[in-house]
């Protein structure tokens, strides 16, 4: 089969178009040939080893610690299954189903994922064929979504619902959501307004009007002031933040949460060393809580919103497989609304 991988840390230059071995399934596994498999910023950032290590911030690193090379991308696949390992159900066969990246340090619904199995500790959706593990496969063959809007389900908005879920959102509260124009950004937004939130967005400019249609009830410029915008969209004050963007952000808007709120962190766009006024936490009952992707009880919601087709992600483009440096590069310009999709049927364009 025709496979993407990585043999070391680099750009998008170390992304490599090769023919590898189908892949068989064990014990408790199935053979997926993936229909579309989306992009997400942890792909860029294990293929640069961005994460760095315990200890040593600088250090390259996949997520949770050395990356095995040569390793096969991507998390995100929808697709259908093809082959059941020894003692599986054959009647899974045909079945069109997402899949859970996640590896969890337990059992029970509430397990916390300890790494994105997928495309980093293990081989991902960059191929024809990818295995993955029966009991993180979900049936969604009723859905009306399409394939690629399925893709852009896992890591985007399994990591938003997560937020909202470790957040305790309830309906009514006033929600922020940074980086809204990005994956899990939009999903935030979606799933915050589909359970009856109030939602104020961050996004540059350009983008406004598609953060908006997604469901934000206001827009506020990453441009301008900031802190201004949000005071004037949420004068009563916040009281969930679903934050990627971290940064100077968390120190200058941690102040406007309400009494009792809660500031969910995801992601460090705008970098990963915050000084912080602890005052306004303990004075206030505020939390600034981390959220690292979702747990099986969050991704088990998310595939129940996924069958009533109760989010609709957005596509912002779609490459063949062998194009796959490409979409790269065009996930890091952030320049697009939505997500970014492979097709690994498709051919490469000459």
């Amino acid at each position: 089969m025709r496979a993407v991988r990585i043999t070391r840390h680099g750009g998008p230059e170390v992304l490599e178009v090769t023919d590898v071995p189908v892949p068989v399934p064990g014990d408790g596994e199935a053979l997926v040939r993936v229909a579309a498999v989306a992009l997400n910023n942890t792909d860029l950032w294990t293929r640069e080893g961005a994460y760095g290590r315990p200890g040593d911030p600088e250090a390259r690193s996949g997520w949770r610690g050395p990356v095995a090379f040569p390793r096969v991308q991507g998390a995100d696949v929808a697709g259908r299954v093809e082959a059941v390992g020894p003692g599986g159900d054959a009647g899974l066969v045909g079945r069109r189903v997402v899949v859970d990246p996640a590896l969890y340090d337990g059992d029970g619904p509430d397990a916390h994922p300890v790494g994105c199995l997928m495309g980093s500790e293990r081989d991902g959706g960059y191929a024809e064929f990818v295995v993955a593990p029966l009991e993180r496969l979900h049936d969604v063959t009723g859905s009306p979504l399409t394939d690629d809007q399925l893709a852009c389900l896992p890591t985007a908005y399994g990591t938003a619902l997560g937020m909202i879920e470790r957040g305790r959102m309830r309906e009514g509260e006033t929600v922020l959501v940074t980086g809204a124009s990005g994956g899990v950004g939009l999903a935030a937004v979606q799933i915050a307004r589909a359970r009856g939130a109030r939602v104020v967005a961050v996004s540059s400019g350009p983008k406004t009007d598609a953060v908006r249609e997604a469901g934000a009830h206001a827009v506020v410029d990453r441009a301008g002031d900031v802190v201004a915008g949000i005071r004037a969209a949420a004068p009563e004050g916040v009281d969930v933040a679903l934050d990627v963007v971290a940064g100077e952000l968390v120190s200058d808007g941690v102040p406007l949460l309400r009494e009792g709120g809660r500031w969910v962190i995801a992601g460090a766009l705008g970098g990963y060393e915050v000084t912080l006024d602890v005052r306004r936490l303990y004075l206030h009952n505020a939390q600034v809580i981390g959220s690292a992707m979702h747990t099986p009880a969050h991704f088990g919601l998310l595939m129940d919103l996924a069958r009533r087709a109760a989010v609709a992600p957005v596509v912002a483009a779609t490459y063949p497989l062998g194009r796959a440096a490409s979409a790269q590069e065009e996930l890091a310009r952030r320049e697009h609304v939505g997500k970014i999709v492979l097709h690994p049927g498709a051919p490469a364009a000459r």
